[in-house]
């Protein structure tokens, strides 16, 4: 009996370990990454359109590539959590958030990039608020568990803008955010590449 309750310690033990393993947060503290989890059982793909795309408000289209850290092979298989505020500057909130929910509100979503590392995310123009600029918060989970912030989706132009978002030396993903959106049939449409784990 001994024996046995000795080895159904080392199986659980072993077992949370590689829980802990599988699903470790990189590059210091994040608040909220957390939420990169929070898809459920839905089955994501390399497209996702956020809540009110269809209502009034400025439509954007953001799409890009996530390469793997040799900066050259896309990456597939990468889970891309966003959220924003609305056209208004708010997080939105119905009541019934639960989760990250309740922080985030409900303009978020994910994306899993295709075998070419390829994603797409449909959304509204969101707006500024304080002394920030407009911007996406972006949450990475590679497929190993591994999971990180890298840096906003930004605006080029955008009000509060400076010189932290402009020059940065070492922005995490590989890139400053700072996105240059082009009027395409109303619709504002931009490019964002990530690199996985660079300058974490």
């Amino acid at each position: 009996m001994i024996r046995f309750l000795s080895i159904l310690c080392v199986v659980f033990i072993m077992t949370s370990s590689a829980t802990i393993a599988q699903n470790q947060l990189l590059g210091g503290p994040c608040e909220g990454c957390e939420a990169v989890f929070e898809f459920g059982d839905r089955e994501l793909s390399a497209v996702d359109t956020l809540p009110e795309f269809y209502s009034e408000g400025t439509q954007i289209k953001i799409s890009g590539t996530v390469f793997n850290p040799d900066e050259t092979s896309p990456a597939s298989d990468v889970i891309l959590y966003v959220y924003q505020t609305n056209e208004e500057g708010v997080y939105p909130k119905k009541g019934n958030e639960t989760g990250w929910a309740r922080r985030h509100g409900y303009l978020r979503g994910w994306v899993k990039t295709d075998e070419n590392g390829k994603y797409t995310i449909f959304s509204q123009l969101p707006m500024f608020y304080g002394n920030e600029p407009a911007h996406i918060h972006l949450t990475v989970l590679e497929p190993d568990g591994s999971y990180y912030y890298v840096e906003s989706f930004l605006f080029e132009g955008g009000d509060n803008l400076n010189s932290k978002h402009l020059k940065n030396p070492k922005p995490r993903g590989g890139f400053n955010g700072i996105m240059k959106m082009q009027n395409k049939n109303g619709m504002l449409v931009g490019k964002r590449d990530l690199i996985l784990r660079k300058n974490l």
